[in-house]
């Protein structure tokens, strides 16, 4: 089949809008853990956040909406996102199918929480009815994809945390079998309180700065934000065109295990991983840098770390969490942390894990713990693990000069 090219990136989260102010971030070790300042919540000065620091407002300035009314904060992040992905395409040209698919955990939940009591009385009036079908999960999809101008797919993913990682599947899929030229893939969620809440039940969250893959985690941090990569057919990108990768292998497993838990012994990551590397044609010695899912749970760190051992043994890749940066951003991590992975790579950088110090007991490998430059990286793992057990590992590698 003919091969798959990452064209375009684009990205906000705590850590900065666009790729420039990413990488600023990561390179100088800027993370975006904060008290929530835009989100009412309960939890406001207990449980540190990643948040993106400008408001709604400031967000619909930003993506160059005139009417911001019925426009979600999911929605907001996903069209800056996008636009910034879209930015270098070709002018348009009617005989490319273009497709748009996005992943979201909560859509406009945020807003349907606001006005919630409003919506139930049915004799009052407001901009707040603008919100009353925006809980819908395709609602932000929709909106994006008009904004862009796409109309030949159009498409929603949500499989909890691995949603926005199988989105960009799902579109290399459709150019694989020739349904499309050209897809913009990704996801976006914007923080709400049925999040922190729901987490906060779960006794995932952690009061301090999360620390994956070290022995005294204690839970994650929520996050908020969009990213979206430019998928296209090989075939139609000219010479000269930035390509910042070319998509090898993928895969999801679903390990079946648990609600809300992977298997301890990591079978579903172990499973994902193997087939995204084999579909690439590649030997696990060849992977140069995992962006590990690492959400600094006990089940998550233990299930990927034995899965990370079982497959290149004691000495595997460099790998790390990029969570401390960003925070989980749910249905948006998986589009996050490829981003994130596409800029390692043709960065030759090896972003660290932040806040670890001290080994689990039941592993004999860690992850980098100082950025790492100069490194020859060719090929790249990035691995997202959602609730029911949906397993998804994506692999991008280096396109040589054409």
């Amino acid at each position: 089949m003919e091969p798959v090219y990452v064209t375009g990136l684009g990205i906000i989260s705590a850590i900065g809008v666009g790729i420039d102010e990413s990488l600023h971030s990561l390179l100088s070790g800027h993370t975006g853990i904060d008290s929530l300042r835009y989100l009412d919540s309960i939890h406001r000065d207990s449980v540190p956040s990643f948040e993106v620091k400008y408001s709604t407002d400031s967000l619909a300035a930003m993506a160059g909406l005139s009417i911001s009314i019925g426009m979600t904060r999911t929605t907001q992040l996903a069209m800056i996102a996008a636009r910034e992905a879209a930015k270098d395409l070709p002018p348009g040209d009617s005989s490319v199918r273009t497709g748009f698919i996005s992943a979201t955990t909560c859509g406009g939940m945020r807003e349907f929480e606001e006005h919630y009591y409003d919506l139930h009385d049915l004799t009052r009036d407001g901009d707040f009815a603008a919100y009353a079908d925006t809980l819908d999960s395709a609602d932000h999809t929709e909106k994006v994809a008009a904004y862009l101008g796409i109309r030949d797919f159009v498409s929603t993913v949500s499989t909890a945390c691995s949603s926005s990682a199988n989105a960009i599947i799902l579109g290399a899929q459709l150019i694989r079998h020739g349904h499309l030229d050209r897809v913009i893939c990704g996801g976006s969620d914007a923080l709400c309180r049925f999040t922190i809440n729901g987490f906060k039940i779960l006794m995932i969250l952690d009061d301090k700065h999360c620390r994956p893959f070290d022995r005294s985690r204690a839970g994650l941090n929520l996050g908020e934000g969009a990213a979206y990569v430019v998928l296209e057919r090989a075939s139609m990108v000219q010479q000269g065109r930035k390509v910042w990768g070319e998509l090898t292998g993928y895969s999801n497993m679903n390990d079946a295990f648990h609600q809300t838990a992977s298997s301890p012994d990591g079978n579903g990551a172990l499973l994902s991983m193997q087939r995204a590397i084999e579909m690439a044609g590649l030997m696990p010695a060849d992977i140069s840098y995992i962006n590990a899912h690492g959400t600094a749970t006990e089940n998550n760190d233990l299930a990927e770390g034995m899965a990370i051992q079982r497959l290149f043994g004691d000495s595997p890749p460099l790998f790390s969490s990029t969570k401390p940066y960003t925070g989980h951003t749910l249905a948006a991590a998986g589009s996050i942390e490829a981003v994130f992975s596409l800029m390692a790579m043709n960065s030759n950088i090896i972003w660290p894990s932040l806040n670890y110090s001290d080994g689990m007991d039941e592993l004999r490998i860690s992850p980098v713990t100082e950025i790492k430059t100069n490194r020859s990286v060719d090929h790249v793992l990035s691995n997202s693990f959602g609730f029911g057990g949906s397993n998804t590992s994506l692999l991008f590698s280096k396109v040589k000069p054409r």
